[in-house]
């Protein structure tokens, strides 16, 4: 039953990919013009049974962020193995309301298409950050990784590492289409009041 779910996945992305081609190109400009580098940001990340994959997202921070990333270390919100800024200084202007609108996500549509990731599913992390997960929490390496995750509806940054991984192993438990549903309902109303809240922002400006 599950592997027809990737497969209902995989199709509705490939849709969803086809509709997003003009955003895009909207997006690749904007980016482009807002700052050199590359439109497309990729990054190893550990995914299903601990197989390494590219991660694509829409580059959101300076071209050199990953060199700078030992000058913000001190910055860091997140507790435990991982690396989180809310307010990143890396991010570009544009790349700030990409990456706070969950915009930058959209290349991982790619992603699910490759079988690579699922729509919803715990967050792919780092090769480095995913050698530092303890044990107890390794199961959340037995499903495909997620474009949203129970962690993403629940508070994301706000969250301890612990809390975080409680909430993966969770999903795992409750796994089914319509949980999927659910979280990705609720990540859906989470993005448009984060554009709602960016934009009513510019226009504060």
């Amino acid at each position: 039953m599950r592997d027809l779910h990737i497969l209902f996945y995989r199709i509705i992305a490939l849709i969803m990919f086809i509709i997003c081609l003009p955003l895009f190109v909207l997006l690749y400009f904007f980016v482009k013009a807002t700052s050199p580098g590359p439109f497309i940001f990729s990054q190893k990340r550990i995914g299903k049974d601990k197989k390494p994959f590219w991660i694509y997202k829409i580059r959101t921070m300076v071209e050199n962020a990953e060199s700078l990333k030992s000058e913000v270390k001190s910055l860091n919100e997140a507790d435990g193995p991982v690396f989180k800024i809310h307010d990143d200084p890396r991010y570009t202007k544009f790349g700030f309301f990409l990456a706070h609108t969950g915009l930058d996500e959209l290349p991982q549509l790619w992603n699910i298409i490759k079988g690579e990731m699922s729509f919803v599913g715990p967050r792919p992390l780092p090769v480095e950050e995913a050698k530092e997960v303890p044990k107890k929490y390794e199961r959340r390496f037995s499903v495909l990784p997620g474009i949203t995750s129970p962690w993403v509806v629940n508070g994301s940054h706000r969250l301890s590492f612990e809390d975080w991984m409680e909430l993966d192993i969770k999903y795992l438990e409750q796994n089914n289409l319509w949980y999927d549903i659910r979280v990705a309902a609720l990540t859906i109303l989470l993005i448009l009041r984060s554009l709602w809240r960016n934009i009513k922002s510019t226009k504060d400006i």
